[in-house]
């Protein structure tokens, strides 16, 4: 079944305004933030965060253009502004990038987030029985990813998926829309492992 969780980007611009998938959508698990307005806290939802800004669903008033401080790791509030609003959703862009690795890696003094789901822009492959399938992965976590599969899967399907740095992953196919597809690992990656694999992919790309 897909979940939607929080999704973590290494892109330095901040998120866009959120795109409709309700057909990927069944379980909701985003991170819980803090937004300090005037002295005042409040929490939000963090749907979405890159090194550039984060896509919050906050519970209360703001406007374009404002200034507020955010906190996504815990006791450390990150200044920003509100860049655009679309309902309960918030776009803020950030005074200046952060690190998200480390946030993903942050220790007992932060909380770690459970599962976190990575966007990702790399291609893999997906062995289906005796074939292969070249794969635009789309984003991952330690129990799975999200991939364009043009040549289509099929649901319930065991594949195994390979990807540069990381050991094949046996899985099933349990969703798909389009030609996107989400595929759950039979066994989770550990979150040091998954970590790795990031830094060397964030250091590759640069």
């Amino acid at each position: 079944m897909p979940v939607e969780t929080t999704l973590y980007s290494i892109s330095s611009a901040p998120p866009p305004v959120e795109s409709r998938r309700s057909s990927e959508r069944h379980l909701t698990i985003f991170r819980v933030g803090s937004i300090f307005i005037d002295g005042a806290r409040e929490l939000c939802l963090v749907k979405n965060i890159s090194a550039g800004g984060a896509l919050v669903r906050a519970y209360c008033s703001l406007e374009v253009g404002q200034e507020l401080m955010i906190e996504i790791k815990e006791g450390h509030p990150v200044p920003g502004r509100v860049s655009w609003l679309r309902g309960n959703d918030s776009g803020i862009e950030f005074e200046s990038p952060i690190d998200v690795v480390e946030l993903l890696t942050a220790g007992s003094e932060g909380r770690r987030p459970r599962m976190p789901r990575i966007e990702t822009n790399c291609i893999g492959f997906i062995r289906e029985g005796a074939g292969v399938h070249r794969a635009h992965v789309l984003n991952i976590s330690q129990g799975g990813i999200s991939a364009q599969v043009h040549n289509g899967l099929t649901i319930g399907g065991d594949v195994t998926v390979s990807l540069t740095g990381l050991p094949p992953q046996q899985g099933v196919v349990r969703w798909n829309g389009s030609d996107r597809y989400g595929i759950a690992f039979n066994t989770v990656i550990g979150l040091p492992a998954l970590i790795d694999w990031l830094h060397r992919t964030q250091s590759s790309a640069a």
